[in-house]
């Protein structure tokens, strides 16, 4: 064995004596909540499909047609060839939709959440950050190179408190809205009023709120008449197509035209899934969306109140996430081995993703669902905990 690999081995070993070790799921199907995993079917608790777009025929069709008169591929970087029709008309939908002057769109949310952050803030700068932020959030604060302050999850006043610096140059302060691990929301007015009192640009990641929340879908930041400078979301959950994308005023976007690696040094957006997401977010924006979103709110409630009645964990998350936490990593592991074995797909959630000692299932509802595969689930996960 050579060197590199015998040390490789030896690092997964310890991530199997901690239980941490991770695998790719092997899925099949067009559909994202009746799947079928390694050859056996399950129903899916754990996509982020939440509005049942994914494999939604018009999003197919959309593609379809746009690649035969656009092609596939963009080919290059958008400054430099690649900025093509569908992804402009996907940019001007996005900035109708939500109320914004300009978007601009990227090949994933991770990449535009390193790339926003990456390109306003410097080593003379401040970022105050959410301690329970995405991964992309923390690696974009990483790689800025600004100083960055982590404060206790939605504590305003330890928040404030870091604001408190009047050496920096410029200072961000930067949240999710709906937490992706444990599906609670950050006290959106009460950041901008704090942002606006200590002259901070105000970042909102709505990733896991878009099409879900908020009027038409158009977030918790619309919910709440927040209007942050920064406001980025994905393309890839609710809207069932891919990328990430970045909102907000002009000077904005061509900053990041011209200062965001992961916008300048990469191949843009496919156009067929440009057309894609375009079509879902005109789904998202009609009755046929709120529908769907009423469909999952119900789902949501049945799932709380379920859950206590069946003594199978609990959870005060508002949805589409429910977290139920477990604490151990073997815990998490038994009880999602169990669901396994009775056709649910429910895979653990452990650290790092999550902090130590908080391994958990993460519940994702989708509106494809049906109240019936809902009940089944917590009766399912009633026996696995017993």
């Amino acid at each position: 064995m050579r060197d590199l690999d015998r040390l490789l081995t030896a690092e997964l070993a310890e991530l199997d004596l901690k239980d941490s070790r991770r695998a790719c799921p092997e899925l099949s199907g067009n559909s994202r909540v009746r799947v079928g995993v390694a050859g056996a079917s399950a129903l899916s608790f754990a996509s982020n499909d939440y509005l049942g777009l994914a494999a939604d025929p018009r999003l197919a069709s959309s593609a379809a047609e746009t690649a035969a008169k656009e092609g596939f591929g963009a080919s290059a970087s958008r400054l430099v060839s690649g900025d093509l029709p569908a992804l402009r008309r996907l940019e001007a939908a996005l900035a109708a939709y939500l109320g914004r002057d300009t978007a601009l769109v990227f090949p994933s949310g991770y990449q535009a959440n390193i790339g926003a952050l990456t390109a306003l803030a410097g080593p003379a700068d401040l970022i105050v950050s959410d301690a329970l932020n995405h991964a992309s959030l923390i690696d974009g604060c990483r790689l800025s190179r600004a100083r960055v302050a982590v404060y206790p999850h939605l504590d305003l006043k330890a928040a404030d408190a870091l604001l408190d610096d009047p050496t920096a140059r410029r200072r961000l302060l930067v949240t999710e809205s709906l937490f992706s691990m444990d599906g609670d929301t950050a006290p959106l007015p009460e950041l901008m009023e704090l942002a606006d009192r200590r002259g901070a640009i105000l970042v909102v990641d709505e990733a896991h709120a878009l099409g879900v929340r908020g009027p038409r879908g158009r977030g918790l930041c619309a919910a709440a008449g927040v209007a942050p400078d920064v406001l980025i979301g994905t393309l890839g959950k609710a809207f069932g197509a891919a990328g990430g994308f970045v909102t907000g005023s002009t000077p904005l976007r061509d900053l990041l035209v011209n200062r965001a690696r992961t916008f300048i040094f990469t191949t843009a957006v496919p156009p067929p899934v440009a057309a894609a997401a375009l079509q879902a977010i005109e789904i998202a924006a009609t009755a046929e969306g709120d529908q769907r979103r009423e469909q999952l709110a119900g789902l949501g409630e049945r799932l709380r109140s379920g859950l206590a009645t069946r003594r199978a964990g609990s959870t005060t998350a508002a949805g589409p996430i429910y977290p139920v936490l477990l604490g151990s990593n073997e815990r998490a592991l038994a009880v999602s081995a169990g669901l396994r074995a009775r056709g649910f797909f429910v895979p653990a959630i452990r650290p790092p993703t999550v902090p130590a000692g908080t391994a958990r299932l993460r519940i994702t509802l989708s509106a494809a669902h049906t109240v019936e595969e809902v009940d089944a689930l917590m009766d399912a996960l009633a026996e696995a905990t017993a």
